[in-house]
């Protein structure tokens, strides 16, 4: 339950950021420690998600690190092209 809300924050998160938000999708793997978020964008919108020498995908990373210390799960962000 709690895993959806968090892929749903980085969904939300994500399409703020880009030109086409339509082509935003967050795919959910879920192991039985780690759960792995993949997060898929437009080309042109890559940059956006990424950031500035990745400050971005860092600030997106800590959110998931800050609410899996609360759920004891590990959240892995991988942003695919």
């Amino acid at each position: 339950m709690a895993d959806d809300s968090l892929r749903s924050v980085i969904e939300t998160i994500a399409k703020a950021l880009v030109d086409s938000p339509e082509e935003v999708t967050v795919k959910e793997i879920d192991g039985e420690a780690t759960v792995v978020l993949e997060l898929r964008v437009a080309h042109p919108d890559l940059g956006k998600i990424i950031g500035k020498q990745g400050r971005t995908a860092r600030a997106m990373r800590t959110i998931l690190r800050g609410a899996g210390m609360k759920l004891k799960k590990r959240f892995v962000l991988e942003i695919l092209e």
